[in-house]
């Protein structure tokens, strides 16, 4: 008789990743300390202060000196930036928005260009602290290979000599000695030993991998319960840890800056205005006109040409949309990224913690044929003996078979004897029986178990981890360990695919088998498996030389590199890495992959509104300038004209920040 016992989902911890997105208050005082930063917050509060004054009815010396505290302490670095830039020979936007507020304020329109100063000054202080957060995050990933190695080396009487040396300095050829529970130094093979190494960080594997001698491992990686000794291949520089650090920070460098759709039209738009200023200016001056009006028309025209409309068109529709976003559990690092989203054509996902939830489950128990009965024993009595086994096992599939367990609130009675042994499992004396619990490695001569090694290799052909449990020396159960699909990546991947036009791909490190079955229940058809992190950045970049723009969406250390290189990339939230969440663009803090495709739909719909925005701005700019330049458009009319467009656009933008703009996206 064989039967299935399916687990119920298990609910998600709600802090597992917290702290991973709030950053500790530490960070806090570390963004402080740059200046940026401290300029943007300053000339922020002293704009919030000027306007509580003003509202308040406080004299007026009061507010406009708060205001021009505002203007200094938020304009003097993007002034300072843009005379330099003047200085070789260009003429960019930060300048004019400088010149545009001064000239805001000069007519008494103090507020409007504070809030063009705060607008860049924020800016400029959220690009600085990306920068510090990544490069941050890439110095502290040096942190998971260890300092020190104990290298060996022949002794005097035939045994091996200890002594322990820096990693940095290991060289091909050296033999280190990797006890448990120890880092691996350097990447190198096993030359004796038996163990299970934790190479997630970078492989993405979700279990544990046996290591034997001959077998590969990698520097960084987490040794579990056996000693190793190992050979080094290569010297540290060289390690793939080493690599995953290079990549991040060249693709850091190299990745060309992205524009908000506004900026690429700075540069000329910022020569012509001047230029017409200044004939409107010099022209009639040089002609014999007065000197008063004509310097009041020129005024007129650059105000009334400012871009401050223009500015605004753009920016309320893309913040409205952050904000939208990050109500709904998906923070969006900048506008530029926001703008980004929508032009994506092709999406690769991560599988580990990315598809999946990240932490094995027993998926499924099936008892093998005649060993239940027997053995006298049912299916929830053969999972409840292997669980108390499992109880002091610190392995992930211990703890998954004792969650299992526990989920059914199964009683454990107490186990003795316990002992582990690694790449075959754990034995234990539970309530008078002998319990073995492991790999299929426990068959000692497996003619003796055939049936169950029938089961094994059935369920192994799925791509789950097939674990059998011995009771009193025969196979009695087959349980199977798995790394959980999502519940919403199919749906996510259909959403994705209508979005894009283009089915999205999956790159893993794990096994191909693992890889098909995973992506066939999500609904992917392209897969490439077994990728170390270099491969998967080198996967992204030539499907951007084929002229796709790519999104990638990852969670751990071994996807870092290939999200610095997509145009976009995305973090998981909860499961994600620290170099993951600082490297990626945007971040799904609820992990909750539905919330992906409404995000690309909603930079859209924001795309929809800037255009829209452009367009408003556009036409009452160029219908206030041409009554500038061909009649005589009185200055208070120009500025309520300027201003009204102003607001106009902003008010249309913030039409985005309504629950409604996420929800029919």
């Amino acid at each position: 008789m064989s039967g299935t016992l399916t687990d119920p989902r298990l609910p998600a911890t709600s802090a597992v990743r917290t702290a991973a997105v709030a950053r500790p208050p530490s960070v806090a005082r570390t963004t402080l300390r740059l200046p940026e930063a401290r300029w943007a917050l300053a000339a922020t509060g002293l704009f919030a202060l000027g306007g509580v004054s003003e509202l308040a009815g406080a004299p007026a010396w009061l507010w406009w000196s708060l205001y021009l505290g505002c203007y200094a302490t938020g304009g003097w670095e993007p002034g300072l930036a843009g005379l330099r830039a003047l200085r070789d020979k260009t003429l960019d936007v930060d300048l004019l928005m400088i010149v545009a507020a001064a000239l805001a304020a000069g007519i008494g329109q103090v507020l409007d260009g504070g809030l063009l100063i705060v607008i860049f000054a924020t800016s400029g202080a959220l690009e600085a602290i990306a920068t510090q957060r990544t490069q941050a995050s890439v110095a502290a990933l040096l942190t998971l290979a260890p300092e020190r190695a104990t290298r060996l080396r022949p002794g005097s009487q035939g045994e091996d000599e200890q002594e322990t040396v820096a990693t940095a300095d290991l060289m091909p050829g050296d033999r280190v000695l990797v006890r448990p529970g120890e880092r691996v130094g350097a990447d190198g093979h096993v030359v004796d030993g038996l163990s299970e190494v934790d190479q997630a960080s970078v492989t993405g594997e979700p279990l544990p991998v046996l290591k034997a001698a001959g077998d590969p491992v990698f520097a960084g990686t987490l040794n579990g319960t056996g000693a190793l000794r190992v050979q080094v291949d290569k010297a540290a520089g060289e390690s793939v840890l080493s690599r995953i650090v290079a990549l991040v920070e060249e693709a850091s460098v190299t990745k060309a800056k992205t524009q908000l759709f506004i900026e690429k039209v700075e540069q000329r738009y910022s020569v012509a205005m001047v230029t017409v200023t200044l004939a409107l200016f010099l022209i009639p001056l040089s002609a014999g006109g007065d000197f008063q009006p004509t310097l009041l028309r020129a005024m007129t025209f650059m105000i009334v040409a400012s871009p401050c409309a223009v500015v605004l068109a753009t920016m309320p529709p893309l913040l409205a949309a952050i904000a939208n976003a990050g109500r709904h559990g998906v923070l969006v690092k900048s506008a530029v990224v926001m703008e980004q989203l929508g032009t994506i054509s092709q999406i690769a996902f991560d599988k580990t913690g990315t598809l999946t939830e990240g932490t094995p489950r027993v998926d499924t128990a099936e008892l093998v044929d005649a060993a239940g009965h027997d053995l006298g024993l049912d299916l929830e009595e053969i999972l409840a003996l292997a669980a108390a086994a499992e109880v002091d096992s610190e392995h992930p599939i211990g703890r998954a078979v004792v969650s299992a367990a526990k989920d059914r609130q199964l009683n454990l009675a107490p186990a003795d004897d316990f002992t582990s042994t690694p790449g075959r499992g754990v034995t234990a004396r539970v309530d008078g029986r002998d319990v073995a619990v492991g790999s299929p490695a426990l068959f000692d001569r497996p003619g003796d178990h055939a049936q169950a090694a029938l089961v094994v290799d059935r369920l192994q052909a799925n791509g789950a981890t097939a674990v059998v449990v011995f009771i009193d020396g025969t196979a009695a159960a087959v349980l199977t360990v798995v790394d959980r699909v999502r519940p919403e990546a199919a749906a996510a991947v259909n959403a994705l695919t209508r979005l894009t036009g283009s089915t999205p791909l999956l790159l893993t490190g794990d096994n191909p088998a693992a890889g098909r079955k995973l992506a066939a229940e999500v609904g992917i058809t392209d897969v490439a498996a077994g990728l170390l992190p270099a491969e998967k950045a080198d996967r992204v970049r030539a499907l951007q030389a084929s002229g796709q723009r790519v999104l990638v969406v990852g969670d751990g250390v071994n996807d870092a590199p290939a999200l610095a290189a997509a145009d976009l990339g995305i973090a998981m939230g909860r499961t994600g890495s620290d170099l993951a969440l600082d490297t990626a663009d945007a971040v799904i803090v609820r992990d909750d992959l539905a919330a992906l495709p409404t995000v690309i739909a909603l930079s859209r719909r924001a795309h929809r509104v800037v255009v829209a925005n452009l367009a408003i701005a556009s036409v009452i700019i160029t219908g206030l300038v041409v009554w500038d330049l061909a009649g005589h458009l009185p200055l208070p009319l120009g500025v309520a004209g300027h201003e009204g467009s102003t607001v106009l656009v902003g008010l249309n933008g913030l039409r985005l920040l309504r629950n409604s703009a996420w929800a029919n996206t």
